[in-house]
Order: C-alpha cells, then sequence, then structure tokens
C-alpha cells in the first residue's frame, strides 16, 4: 500500500451517532435508584431477606447508576465526540441533556467561530524586499471526527499552518506596484499586497482552506491586519515612494500646462488677437510654461519696448 493510499484510509468524517433524551433517562434511573434502595429498606424493616431480594435489589441499583452514567450535557454550538474503547462511534450535536451508551467516552469539541491573531512576520515579497506582514483568521471546526483525529492538535494545527499561508502569501504578491526595475516595468493590472486588499484576503482564504481542510477547519474570513517594509529599508523606501509621487505630480502639471498653453495660442490665433511670429510665439511658450510649472509665485516683468529694441 503506497503511503498516499494509507494516509488516506486514515482520513476520519464525522457521523452522527445514536442519543436519546436525557430527561427520560433521568427519570428511568432515578425510578431504578429510588426501587432498589426502597428494596434494601423493606429487607431492613421487616427482616425478611433472601438471596433473590437482595440480588434485586443490587442489580435495580446497579442499572440506575448505569443509565445516568450515559447523561451528558451540551451548549449549543457544541459537539460530543463519542468513543469506545478507543474506537469512533459518531458524534453528537444536538443540545441539551442526551443520554448515549455508558461506556463511551465524551470528548466536547467547540464549534463557535474563533479568531486567530496572528504575529508580525518578517518576509520577503515577490520582488524580494523584506516586509512585516500580519493577518486575522477567522475559523471554526466544522468536521470534529477530522479534528479530533486526523491532526494531533488541531488548535496548534491552525496556528502553525496560517503563519505558512501568510509567508506563501507574501512572497507571492509584490508590496506594492511601481517597484519594479527599470528593465522589469510593473503592469497596472498587477495585483500587490497593499493595493489589492479584496484580492489578497480571497487568495489567502483559498490558501488557508487548502491548508486546514485536512483538520476538518472552515475559514470564514481572513485579513491582513499589519502590513509595511522592514526596519532596514523602511525609510529608503520612503524617500523612493516620495520621489515617485513627486515625478507624477510633475508630469501632470507639465501636462496640464501644455494643455492651458495650447489652448491659448489657439483661442489667440482665432480671433486675431495677436499676430505671431515663430519668435514671439516661443517666447510666449516659455512665458506661459514658467508660470504655470514654476513652484514658487512668478513676478511679472513689464517691458515698455519691444520685442527686437527693448
Amino acid at each position: 500500500m503506497s503511503i498516499a493510499a494509507y494516509r488516506s484510509s486514515g482520513m476520519h468524517t464525522e457521523r452522527p451517532t445514536f442519543a436519546y433524551s436525557g430527561f427520560v433517562a433521568l427519570v428511568i434511573g432515578l425510578a431504578l435508584l429510588v426501587a432498589g434502595a426502597w428494596g434494601f429498606v423493606g429487607v431492613a424493616l421487616h427482616g425478611a431477606m433472601t438471596w433473590l431480594s437482595v440480588t434485586i435489589d443490587v442489580v435495580l441499583v446497579l442499572a440506575g447508576v448505569f443509565v445516568l452514567a450515559g447523561l451528558y450535557t451540551l451548549q449549543p454550538n457544541e459537539a460530543a465526540i463519542m468513543q469506545l474503547f478507543g474506537a469512533y462511534r459518531g458524534s453528537s450535536r444536538i443540545p441539551g441533556l442526551r443520554a448515549t451508551n455508558p461506556f463511551y467516552t465524551r470528548k466536547r469539541v467547540s464549534l463557535r467561530a474563533r479568531n486567530l491573531n496572528g504575529d508580525k512576520l518578517k518576509v520577503n515579497d515577490a520582488r524580494g524586499n523584506p516586509i512585516e506582514i500580519a493577518a486575522v483568521v477567522v475559523w471554526h471546526v466544522e468536521d470534529t471526527a477530522k479534528a479530533a483525529f486526523d491532526v494531533d492538535d488541531y488548535e496548534k494545527f491552525v496556528t502553525v499552518q496560517s503563519e505558512a499561508a501568510v509567508r506563501h502569501l507574501a512572497s507571492s504578491f509584490a508590496y506594492d506596484s511601481g517597484e519594479g526595475l527599470p528593465s522589469e516595468p510593473s503592469r497596472a493590472d498587477e495585483s500587490t499586497l497593499l493595493g489589492s486588499a479584496d484580492v489578497v484576503a480571497r487568495a489567502l482564504v483559498v490558501e488557508l482552506q487548502a491548508r486546514l481542510d485536512q483538520a476538518g477547519v472552515v475559514v470564514e474570513e481572513a485579513r491582513l491586519t499589519h502590513l509595511a517594509y522592514a526596519p532596514e529599508i523602511a525609510q529608503v523606501m520612503l524617500r523612493r515612494q516620495q520621489a515617485e509621487a513627486i515625478i507624477a505630480a510633475r508630469r501632470k502639471i507639465v501636462h496640464g500646462a501644455v494643455s492651458m498653453v495650447e489652448m491659448a495660442l489657439a483661442e489667440l490665433s482665432a480671433k486675431n488677437v495677436v499676430d505671431l511670429d515663430p519668435e514671439r510665439r516661443a517666447a510666449m511658450v516659455s512665458n506661459l510654461m514658467t508660470v504655470l510649472c514654476a513652484e514658487s509665485e512668478v513676478q511679472p516683468v513689464i517691458n515698455t519696448g519691444t520685442l527686437y529694441n527693448g
């Protein structure tokens, strides 16, 4: 048998187990105990003790204890795993007072949603930049048999696999766009950790579910709670982002200035306000671009002569 086949044969799947009303079992158990005790009291009062009566009273008391030993309670969103001498017999999810085979051992498993607030991890993104990342995962147990028998400790399993999934996710995405080398320009549709929160969250849920399915766990939601450059490159990346922002702003300013100059020259020509030769046109373009693109306020200079003879 191959290793994969052996592991598949050892997988468990949750199945329901028979359990009846605990109140009925409580009444029957108490009735048996009272009947057995009353028999002993009657023997003590009347003194008519026979082996048969004693045997019946002992059997009644033992039967009452046997029935009461099978009682257990479950809260809402809680399950009980039943085992008989180590063998899995099923799981019960019905809340309240229930009763089952008293020889069954019962292990409670919570089915409520839980939060896993992961620690900050230092990893490299898809471009090799060191970053710090952390995530919060909302999960719950769906298959109690897998959670109890297919992994050693399902809570620790969720913690370890969540950390591994976050590390793998960080290495699959770039921190932000515009960080590639000049020979490797970034794509406009590229998903990044910083700019594609929903895409990253969906990818993290898929990654986690694939890893935690073995433990019978369902991932309800996963989100990044911390994302930053590692301290050793944070200042450098901040200056780089500032430079990129300045370049983008300058590009927009120049584009707007060129559009305004074109509009001004077109309006002057269309309305015959002034007839500009190439040299005067060049001078006007230069002046307008200086005024529109300057960082500080421009002081006008009044020329009382002409362009050729000031």
